[in-house]
């Protein structure tokens, strides 16, 4: 991973954003504000899978009016930040719900529909003005799908007279630049310093996602939030995401990242924090679960007891997580390995802190378990799922210092 691009550094209610901070992992609630209580426990959901900086929607009246009663149930239980999302009347609902204003610990302002016409600028200042009244900072949040159609209407028209003219995809891609950066100069000229404004420029093909990134990196120095908008469903979207987050992370953009992963009906809506982990993870950016890698499985492996065991082993040691992230220092940086059969399972384990190489179809049916790379138990029989998680704990408990 190459060297960060230097940003400015936001402090948003004690998070660091940018400035060489670690990446701040953002999720978004899905829930009707309104609904206080089902807010609060999906922020608390969120904030439990691993998101430092949890946005909700501010979207009318009595999502207003129940952004401070969110904001109470969940500081009973942990401080996170809330972001409030703002799109067409936020002026109207910051200004009408002082409490509102003052409860948020972030704006996010979306340029291309703050208002229309003689009343964009206006009313995008009046946002701004009370983000500097109540010591906010903003996110600018440019979205292809809601892009400023002026400015895109003017770019396309001087694009036309061109004896050589770009792309319309170039052409759009320049639309959501200028409008992110010309917005955070607006802001800077009402007021807010350049460490107070994140910017985001999303769009839902990861080409040109990675494209505009790079040049909004290329131009200025805020700090930028990385996100794949309207990425997909299931597999697809995990790819789409995933893809375009590495790319930039890989190349030092990026300070802050969400998945907008759609969930399906009844998933979790943690599935896109665990997303966003799983990434910087993969990356070696940041660690927050131990690690289990396993094989495939091909026709060496006698059954698919070894998969049953790795999904088991993950369950446990996420399930162990709550209380071990804060009982023993650094645990999240675990290595285990759970191996199918004889011809990487031992080799495998060795490279792990603590691996377990179960038989193959045709070989002794014993498990050997491998701890610092050395070889210390032997099981056998129909226990070693309950006996393996032991050895762990104890593993666990002798190597990792109290916290």
């Amino acid at each position: 991973m190459k060297n960060r691009h230097l940003t400015h550094q936001v402090d948003v209610a004690g998070v660091k954003i940018g400035g060489g901070a670690p990446i701040v992992v953002q999720s978004m609630t899905n829930t009707e504000t309104a609904d206080h209580k089902a807010t609060a426990a999906q922020v608390l959901e969120l904030t439990e899978a691993g998101s430092e900086v949890v946005r909700i929607t501010v979207n009318n009246n009595e999502a207003a009016k129940a952004v401070i009663r969110v904001k109470e149930l969940v500081e009973a239980k942990r401080k996170v930040p809330l972001v409030g999302c703002f799109h067409y009347n936020g002026h109207q609902l910051l200004r009408d719900f002082p409490e509102c204003a003052a409860a948020l610990d972030k704006y996010r302002i979306n340029p291309g529909n703050v208002g229309f016409g003689a009343k964009r600028d206006k009313q995008f200042e009046m946002m701004v003005e009370y983000a500097l009244k109540y010591s906010k900072p903003i996110r600018i949040g440019v979205n292809w799908g809601s892009l400023d159609q002026d400015l895109a209407t003017k770019l396309m028209d001087d694009n036309s007279k061109l004896s050589n003219p770009r792309s319309a995809e170039e052409i759009m891609q320049e639309a959501i630049i200028q409008s992110s950066l010309t917005s955070a100069k607006k802001a800077e000229e009402i007021g807010m310093a350049a460490g107070q404004i994140v910017i985001s420029a999303k769009v839902s093909r990861v080409q040109e996602l990675v494209a505009v990134y790079r040049e909004l990196a290329a131009r200025s120095n805020y700090a930028l939030h990385l996100g794949l908008t309207e990425a997909g469903i299931g597999l697809k979207g995990v790819v789409n995401i995933s893809s375009a987050l590495a790319i930039l992370l890989q190349e030092g953009i990026g300070d802050t990242i969400r998945a907008s992963l759609t969930p399906r009906v009844d998933e979790s809506r943690t599935q896109e924090v665990t997303l966003c982990c799983e990434v910087l993870q993969a990356l070696g950016v940041k660690t927050f679960n131990p690690q289990v890698s396993a094989c495939p499985g091909c026709g060496r492996t006698s059954s698919t007891y070894f998969q049953k065991l790795a999904n088991d082993i993950q369950n446990f040691l996420q399930l162990a997580m709550q209380k071990w992230r804060t009982d023993y220092k650094g645990v999240e940086d675990l290595k285990v390995a759970v191996m199918g059969c004889i011809v990487n399972g031992p080799g495998e384990s060795k490279h792990a802190d603590i691996g377990i190489s179960l038989p193959g179809s045709g070989e002794s049916p014993v498990a050997p378990v491998f701890i610092d790379g050395q070889k210390t138990h032997t099981l056998r029989g129909d226990n070693i799922a309950e006996e393996f998680k032991q050895i762990l704990i104890e593993y666990v408990e002798k190597r990792f210092s109290k916290g």
